[in-house]
């Protein structure tokens, strides 16, 4: 079999929607770079209380791309049948899910601030300055969900432009309001770390009001109505809840393992947290190619599933995992080239600075197996139909390998947090052993749909 597929349509519709999804991830982490940067010109604690709640926050966005995921699986194969009527189904369905647990988790934060962000971290002061940001921002999170929702069924149609233009819009709101409610400018009135979340969360209206508007009145594949975004079917319910349940599952366990994380190095001072702050946001805004791979693996994969062209899967299968290998290392110099740059916008400690090097240093290695396991196993293998794969690799991992030996490494040897992070990231490389062996033995192709009669 041909290592690089001869199909240009391929390698056109991949570049084109990896190249339009890492432009909207691009700016939807954008707007936490520009939260980021300019809280950490105000002080550091507010930097590190900010930190803490995107940890939360990255919960929220951990079971929503779940949702999201099994709206995507289950539309991306139906949209290779040319069968537009499940995957507004399938919609509903996730739009239902997400908004009961968005719905759940601005209740718990908003009654219990300080007691939520106390599972991350002990230092008063980021507690203070992070319960002022958590109690205004919570209020997102439902607009969050269903937007998120609905662009993941945009994305399993290859319509990915809106992205583009929401979060462009986001961006411009947050800063501007980022830029008068922080620091007082504008006729606003300075509200520091409050500011922040008021400009966040009028970003996430933004957003929400456009895509609302978006699949309500201009979009022309999916034709939805505002009865169709209400329509909860049977056999759809059944069919999400066995493909859908473990992809949320395993991001939130993700999520978890995410927090549990920030809460080891969130207890080596604020200094780390701080640092990691930094590098993490960074790293994000590097790595949104890597990300957007999978996203457009997973469409183009369970599409050609959908098709029934099983042939064409595994030629392109063996086409994306030479582009993965090859967007991680780009993305790696890119991150190891801008650390100083991005170090220096910021108001914080020297030693909170070296940190950030350091851990950036780890990120520019490990985002080579990100780019590669992380493609290949949340975007082929579950895109061809098999959900279940990558809960179970997570748990392993994460439960097993990376938290008892970072929980070691910090707490027992008291080792550099640089070495504390290795233990964090040493997933990612791990990952790519168990990847090569798995994607390339096809095992995971299932068919998801039904046929048309049963729908």
């Amino acid at each position: 079999m041909k290592i690089f597929s001869r199909d240009k349509h391929f390698y056109k519709t991949f570049f084109s929607m990896t190249g339009a999804i890492a432009v909207q991830n691009l700016i939807t982490f954008a707007v936490n770079l520009a939260d980021n940067i300019m809280i950490g010109g105000y002080s550091q604690a507010a930097l590190s209380g900010v930190s803490m709640v995107n940890q939360i926050q990255f919960m929220l966005q951990m079971l929503m791309l779940g949702t999201g995921s099994a709206i995507g699986v289950l539309g991306a194969q139906y949209w290779g049948k040319k069968e537009i009527q499940p995957i507004r189904k399938a919609t509903s369905i996730g739009l239902l899910l997400g908004t009961a647990i968005s719905i759940v988790m601005m209740v718990l934060v908003y009654f219990f601030p300080a007691e939520a962000l106390g599972l991350l971290t002990n230092e008063q002061a980021v507690i203070r300055e992070g319960s002022k940001y958590l109690v205004i921002i919570c209020f997102s999170y439902v607009l969050f969900a269903v937007s998120n929702n609905l662009l993941s069924a945009l994305r399993s149609v290859e319509t990915v432009k809106i992205g583009f233009v929401v979060n462009l819009l986001a961006l411009v709101v947050n800063i501007v309001l980022n830029y008068g409610l922080i620091y007082g400018r504008l006729g606003m009135p300075e509200l520091g770390v409050e500011g922040a979340a008021i400009a966040t969360l009028s970003a996430r209206a933004v957003e929400f009001i456009v895509v609302v508007v978006y699949v309500l009145f201009i979009d022309k594949k999916m034709c939805w109505r505002l009865k169709n975004l209400l329509d909860i079917d049977k056999l759809m319910f059944a069919d999400y809840i066995r493909v859908g349940m473990p992809l949320i599952l395993a991001n939130g366990i993700w999520g978890v393992a995410m927090s549990v994380q920030t809460a080891i190095l969130g207890r080596m001072g604020e200094d780390t947290i701080a640092a990691n702050s930094i590098a993490t946001t960074l790293f994000q805004v590097i790595s949104v190619v890597t990300y957007a791979a999978s996203t457009t693996s997973g469409v183009i994969i369970g599409k050609t599933v959908g098709e029934g062209n099983i042939p064409k899967v595994k030629e392109y299968t063996k086409t994306m995992q030479i582009l993965f290998i090859g967007i991680g290392i780009l993305t790696g110099l890119a991150l190891f080239a801008s650390r100083d740059l991005i170090i220096g916008m910021y108001d914080v400690t020297q030693a909170a600075a070296e940190l950030s090097r350091q851990f950036i240093l780890v990120l520019s290695f490990t985002v080579v197996g990100t780019s590669y396991q992380c493609a290949c196993l949340t975007g082929i293998v579950t895109g061809g139909g098999d959900t279940r794969f990558v809960l179970i690799n997570d748990l392993i991992h994460q439960w097993l390998i990376v938290i008892p030996s970072a929980f070691v490494s910090a707490f027992v040897f008291h080792a550099p947090a640089w070495v504390t992070v290795v233990c964090l990231k040493s997933d990612q490389i791990l990952k790519c052993f168990v990847a090569v062996v798995k994607v390339n033995r096809y095992k995971w192709i299932h068919k998801l749909t039904r046929d048309s009669t049963e729908n």
